[in-house]
């Protein structure tokens, strides 16, 4: 069934390149790809069980975060339920509870790296969990980022942002029954004047917004890192109006 629905897009697909003409680029981006889910790990009854985040009353089944009685004094650490977990700490003069204090931030932060990375799964088999700093992601920080982003078994695991009685393992997330989860790798097709079927790789999300402009005559600014994706037939683009 999956690939017959994968081959129904591809008709779709090819029936509006043949409405819109050889003349028209056209190009489908995807910003995830998706693979399958072993399961999903409650991340907030992780981090209670490991001390860094306390509830004033136990509660008597599985229960959201944000329906939890947390002790915010006591509470260091709680995370996002996701494709991916928003991990945030407490903190002193930040939080309106906050507790930690700002000089223990960073060893606060690799500790939680280390007891994460080393978190195994309902077999004792390691996960192979991945933590990052918000900082070592984007170039430019917004707001109040995660004080870490958590990739739960590499991405084969989701965040599930619940507490509880039982495991901390569960092949439900907390919005229903799931069988994926997204990956890192997506999807670029590109179809216009100058360019022929071939694959190209390797390739960024980087590269569209760039890949985008050179199509309307516009250089990218100093800024982007992507690089346009490269014409296999020169084409000369009319001037940007």
């Amino acid at each position: 069934m999956i690939r017959q629905y994968y081959c129904y897009l591809d008709d779709e697909i090819g029936e509006r390149l043949d409405l819109w003409g050889n003349d028209t680029t056209v190009l489908i981006v995807s910003d995830h790809g998706s693979q399958k889910m072993e399961g999903a790990i409650l991340i907030n009854e992780w981090l209670r069980r490991a001390g860094y985040l306390t509830l004033s009353r136990e509660p008597a089944t599985v229960t959201a975060l944000a329906n939890a009685e947390v002790d915010w004094q006591r509470t260091r650490a709680w995370g996002e339920g996701g494709h991916y977990c928003r991990l945030c700490l407490n903190v002193r003069g930040r939080e309106p509870q906050g507790v930690v204090d700002p000089l223990e931030y960073e060893d606060l932060r690799t500790e939680l790296i280390d007891g994460l990375e080393g978190m195994r799964g309902p077999t004792g088999e390691m996960l192979g969990t991945r933590v990052f700093r918000p900082e070592e992601l984007w170039t430019e920080l917004r707001g109040i980022p995660p004080d870490l982003v958590v990739y739960l078994g590499d991405l084969a695991w989701r965040s599930n942002g619940s507490v509880g009685p039982g495991s901390i393992y569960s092949f439900e997330n907390d919005t229903g029954p799931d069988d994926a989860n997204h990956t890192r790798y997506g999807i670029c097709v590109l179809a216009g004047p100058g360019y022929t079927a071939r694959q190209h790789s390797p390739m960024a999300i980087l590269d569209i917004a760039p890949t985008v402009l050179q199509h309307f005559g516009i250089p990218p600014t100093a800024r982007m890192r992507g690089r346009p994706i490269p014409r296999t037939i020169e084409h000369r683009v009319p001037a940007s109006r």
